[in-house]
């Protein structure tokens, strides 16, 4: 049995004669982080739209939980939460009349609601300001409290628009906590962001969009694969020993760099750690640190989109 939360093949849209998404095939797990990448007009908010059957395909075929979300908008909205860029709450409320209000339209009794509702925001830790008028709110709160709204009416995806954009460091981090509490809980999550190290934090795969199209879609180790010479980059730490002039007489390094104190970071075509260590060592080096130096999601995706432009 499938557990593709989602899973869209051939999905089109088009505006008169122009493809804004094009063609694109996406199968998202139960519970995974999924991020959605890519530069402005690149199809990542139109995809979104079509999941969440806001707007209609032009082509292809999408599956939401089972259900088309354009033949059962309602039955797809009941499931899946969106949480934009800009959350709309009434200020003039407080945070739990709020969510009252939703909770009334989604049909939940009085009692069933103030439950969820009391659950929900000791979740994402509103309960102390949840009578407060949202007026009052910090921009963080707002962000929380629309996560509380996810969580009280039971959704099972959550669909994230640049869930940190503006906030604080520590208002950030205890954002992406919640996020990684969703996906253990089984929530999917599919987060649209144009901040890469965030994204890198909490998602366990990422697509990239580009002109449309879904140029990859997997890990960012995959794509760091994907994207890079083939080589195996190391950096290493040790003192009182010529670094470089050790690690050149290894067959297979081609290029070594300063990183820092006592730092390098070394290039070679295979994975020459225990070679390069034995050799520090009985030269009288002192070894402090070496390790593989993983590359990061913006280096990868800097390289995918040249290589991208490069292949046009």
């Amino acid at each position: 049995m499938s557990t593709h939360v989602i899973e869209a093949k051939g999905l089109t849209k088009r505006y008169g004669a122009v493809p804004v998404v094009d063609g694109i095939d996406l199968a998202v797990e139960e519970g995974e982080v999924l991020g959605l990448l890519g530069p402005n007009g690149a199809g990542k908010t139109t995809t979104i739209l079509m999941l969440l059957g806001l707007t209609e395909t032009s082509g292809g075929t999408v599956r939401v939980l089972d259900k088309d979300p354009a033949r059962e908008p309602l039955a797809v909205k009941r499931d899946v939460g969106y949480l934009p860029d800009s959350v709309g709450f009434y200020d003039n409320l407080s945070g739990r009349e709020n969510l009252r209000y939703t909770a009334r339209l989604g049909g939940l009794t009085t009692a069933e609601a103030d439950r969820k509702i009391d659950t929900a925001l000791a979740r994402v830790r509103l309960s102390d300001v949840a009578d407060r008028r949202v007026a009052t709110y910090s921009h963080g709160m707002r962000r929380r409290l629309g996560l509380a709204e996810l969580l009280m009416r039971d959704s099972r995806i959550a669909v994230l628009d640049e869930p940190t954009s503006g906030l604080d460091p520590q208002s950030t981090s205890e954002l992406l906590d919640l996020i990684r509490s969703f996906a253990k809980d089984g929530i999917t999550v599919l987060v649209s962001s144009h901040l890469l190290d965030i994204v890198q934090s909490i998602c366990s795969r990422v697509a990239l969009f580009n002109k449309g199209r879904i140029g990859f879609v997997g890990t960012v180790e995959e794509l760091a694969g994907k994207v890079g010479d083939g080589a195996f980059h190391i950096e290493v730490t040790a003192e009182n020993i010529d670094v470089p002039e050790t690690a050149k007489r290894i067959d297979g390094v081609s290029d070594i760099r300063p990183a820092g104190k006592d730092t390098w970071r070394i290039t070679a075509a295979r994975d020459i750690r225990a070679e390069l260590a034995k050799r520090l060592v009985e030269r009288g080096g002192s070894l402090t640190n070496i390790d593989a130096r993983h590359v990061s999601l913006g280096e990868a995706y800097n390289l995918f989109f040249k290589e991208a432009r490069h292949e046009a």
